[in-house]
């Protein structure tokens, strides 16, 4: 599940990364379907940060791994 997950946050990676930014998986756990995010670089102190999380990161990540349950920002 955590390459499936990489992969999901590697399409919207570039688009954070041309602000100044990225995300990384903190963890994810395949029992509970639970995946951590933290915000990198700009991102991490940017209030449009969450945003970004809310509508692309989780957006990405719920398409294209449907078993993730829950996605915190962490």
């Amino acid at each position: 599940m955590r390459e499936r997950v990489e992969a999901a946050l590697a399409k919207v990676r570039p688009a954070m990364q041309a602000d100044g930014g990225d995300a990384r998986i903190v963890d994810c756990d395949e029992e509970s379907g639970t995946v951590s995010i933290e915000m990198i670089g700009a991102c991490s102190g940017c209030p449009l940060s969450q945003l970004d999380f809310v509508y692309a990161i989780e957006t990405f990540i719920r398409r294209e791994v449907p078993e993730v349950r829950e996605i915190l920002a962490v």
